[in-house]
């Protein structure tokens, strides 16, 4: 679990089809407009990549490179290429972000680790709870309150403002 004293972190979890990213492309802006710094960790299943083939990186990745660090003066990103068969651990990937001029840290997904989660809940894609099995989980977005049995805060997940004034009570 991230250490006290660093930046904090907040995690947005659910199963896949839930709304996760498209929330928080809503929430981020909002976020911003309350003048927070936000990193961003995704979790992504199996092989991924952010670079596309003809691209110089991906070709030079595809080549050999352990490592394949792209530069501009807007943005710069960095891949690194692993033998390893288990995921990183949030920790892990944390400690190889610059926390140094954020506020918060989103995560979404990662819903294994044990760090502050609000949990996506749709009833119509079928899916169970997680919140009963997830002491972590500190909310529970939803677009269907009516008969869930919690005593966590039961926040509107089609309401962006509603969520991001939550999250910034929290971390104040």
């Amino acid at each position: 679990m991230p250490q006290e004293g660093d930046v904090p972190v907040l995690g947005f979890v659910a199963f896949s089809g839930t709304g996760k990213t498209t929330l928080l492309v809503k929430l981020i802006p909002i976020l911003k407009e309350k003048n927070l710094r936000i990193g961003v960790v995704k979790h992504a299943h199996h092989k991924f990549d952010i670079d596309q083939p003809g691209k110089d990186s991906y070709e030079l990745r595809k080549a050999g490179a352990d490592k394949m660090l792209v530069a501009s003066r807007n943005r710069w990103a960095l891949m690194v290429e692993t033998s390893r068969q288990d995921e990183p651990g949030l920790d892990e990937i944390l400690a190889r972000m610059d926390q140094s001029d954020l506020d918060l840290i989103l995560i979404e997904g990662f819903k294994s680790d044990r760090f502050a989660k609000i949990e996506l809940h749709r009833p119509s894609t079928g899916h169970p709870l997680l919140f009963p099995d997830d002491p972590c989980i500190i909310a529970c977005a939803t677009d269907a309150p009516a008969g869930m049995d919690t005593r966590l805060p039961i926040l509107d997940i089609n309401d962006p403002e509603m969520i991001a004034n939550f999250i910034t009570e929290r971390i104040r």
